[in-house]
């Protein structure tokens, strides 16, 4: 059986990220992706590219309705390796810091934290509110909780912005235990 990762996408700017995310889990031959995508997440992906959502959800293996607060992501007895949001933004954020479940995005991650499962956020603004700062350090500090906003890097000398999408996307799925072909980790100087 194939290791499950959830997927969710919220309405914040980073939709190529989460597209090079879902293209490095097509690569995976142990992992399976569900991809769950709030309508905000939709509009944002027609906005910041050129897919359609149809071509998005054909590099899931998995898709599932956010409003569809029964499927499998809402229970803890539903098996997976953990939950990635990608981009996460703060409302999805304050939700989940406050354990308010609207949909199924949020309430796969409260699962996700209750099952003390691995939870990557890639925590979407700027610049960022007190609020903001609040809310992230308090999730922060819940074991399994990775805060993982995506930043630009630029010690693996990317030459384009598909580089480093590349690289934060690696960076992203990297604490599930999968490891891009060619994510260039820091060796030193």
């Amino acid at each position: 059986m194939k290791k499950r990762l959830i997927i969710g996408a919220t309405g914040a700017s980073g939709m190529p990220i989460l597209i090079q995310c879902l293209k490095l889990m097509k690569e995976q031959d142990d992992f399976e992706s569900y991809l769950i995508m709030t309508d905000s997440a939709k509009l944002t992906l027609e906005h910041e590219t050129k897919m359609k959502i149809e071509e998005i959800e054909q590099l899931a293996d998995h898709v599932i309705d956010s409003r569809e607060i029964g499927a499998g992501p809402a229970s803890g007895s539903f098996k997976t390796e953990g939950m990635l949001i990608v981009p996460c933004s703060m409302k999805t954020i304050a939700g989940i810091h406050s354990g308010y479940a609207d949909n199924l995005v949020l309430r796969a991650a409260d699962v996700t934290i209750k099952e003390h499962r691995p939870l990557v956020l890639a925590a979407r603004e700027t610049p960022l509110s007190a609020i903001h700062l609040r809310n992230l350090q308090e999730l922060a500090m819940i074991p399994g909780v990775h805060i993982i906003p995506p930043m630009m890097t630029f010690y693996h000398m990317p030459e384009t912005i598909e580089e480093m999408t590349y690289h934060i996307a690696a960076k992203l799925l990297e604490p599930f235990g999968i490891e891009a072909k060619e994510y260039r980790r820091w060796t030193g100087i």
